[in-house]
């Protein structure tokens, strides 16, 4: 199977998602069914960005370009140990690992293994040859090299089982947003979607803002209401009402739009329903600062990631900007 052969299989894979027959929307109601967090409607956010940015046969071309790739590539067998945060967070290591002509095997994550697994088995379908490519296991010894996505405690642990192979370990990230003041009520909305798509629950995520001494709230606080409705899901909830009863018990200050907390905080991690923010009085400071955190996967807000597009990732946007094809290439 050559490079065109797999650009084209991959961008089958995308047609049959667009379609939305009826085998792909029962799909989504069973990973819907499965983990509460996945809702049938971020499901199709996630589809859409993958349809749109990752699997449209033009862009597969430009980016596959871009690395010169051939099929000269000796093919590995490459080991993905995939997150589970966001429905189908792992497709873009699983699409870097096809289209490179190496061989994969992937232990999804228990949270996210209904659908890949099915996009997996479909491409099977379309074409047998990928059996040969793409198998999911449990057990990923006797790999070449490895890709391994978790928290900070299983990343450790990761690096201990991996160290003697070709690695790419990742970690908790998050990010953040970093505002002037003078952002328009549509930016704003848009902001709203970075911190509230996935519930907040995607590295992409924005759960720290960054705003001048002074800032008014109000306008942001409204920009939040069209997530109300995450007060119906009981899980966001529950999660909702425990973080806020921790505030009111320490006494803290905190905002909110009866849906979501914001409170004043150092640390750009929040939990679940809440975001943090931080004054400053120096913006070139603080966009110095915050650029160079480890710990932040993008920066959202003028001049940085547009509002509204942090969770619309392309093909060059490597996660914790570790270039995984260029690391492909040199196993």
């Amino acid at each position: 199977m050559n490079l065109q052969n797999r650009i084209d299989l991959a961008s089958e894979l995308g047609g049959y998602i667009k379609q939305n027959g009826e085998e792909w929307r029962n799909i989504k109601i069973q990973a819907s069914q499965k983990n509460q967090w996945f809702t049938e409607n971020f499901i199709d956010t996630a589809s859409e960005n993958i349809c749109e940015k990752f699997l449209d046969k033009a862009l597969l071309k430009s980016w596959t370009q871009h690395y010169f790739l051939d099929d000269l590539v000796t093919p590995k067998n490459i080991g993905v140990v995939m997150a589970g945060n966001i429905p189908m967070v792992g497709f873009h290591d699983f699409l870097s690992i096809f289209i490179s002509g190496h061989q994969q095997t992937i232990k999804l994550s228990s949270k996210d293994d209904v659908l890949l697994k099915h996009l997996i088995h479909k491409l099977y379908e379309l074409n047998p040859e990928t059996k040969s490519l793409v198998k999911i296991a449990e057990n990923l010894k006797g790999c070449d090299a490895y890709i391994a996505t978790g928290s900070n405690q299983s990343a450790q642990h990761f690096e201990q089982y991996f160290s003697k192979y070709p690695h790419i370990i990742r970690s908790n990230k998050t990010s953040v947003a970093l505002l002037t003041g003078a952002e328009t009520q549509e930016e704003l909305n848009l902001l709203s979607d970075d911190i509230h798509l996935y519930f907040g629950l995607g590295c992409r995520n924005v759960t720290k803002l960054y705003v001048p001494v002074g800032y008014d709230f109000i306008p942001l606080l409204k920009s939040f209401d069209k997530y109300k409705y995450f007060r119906d899901n009981q899980k966001y909830a529950n999660n909702y009402d425990y973080q806020l009863s921790i505030l009111l018990l320490n006494h803290s200050f905190y905002m909110t739009n009866e849906s979501i907390l914001l409170t004043e905080h150092k640390e750009i991690f929040s939990a679940i329903g809440v975001v943090h923010y931080e004054f400053y009085n120096d913006p070139e400071e603080t966009r110095k600062s915050i650029t160079s955190n480890p710990n932040a996967q993008c920066v959202v807000g003028r001049n940085f990631v547009p509002f509204g597009k942090g969770q619309e990732p392309g093909l060059f946007d490597y996660a914790d900007g570790v270039d995984s094809m260029q690391f492909l290439l040199s196993v």
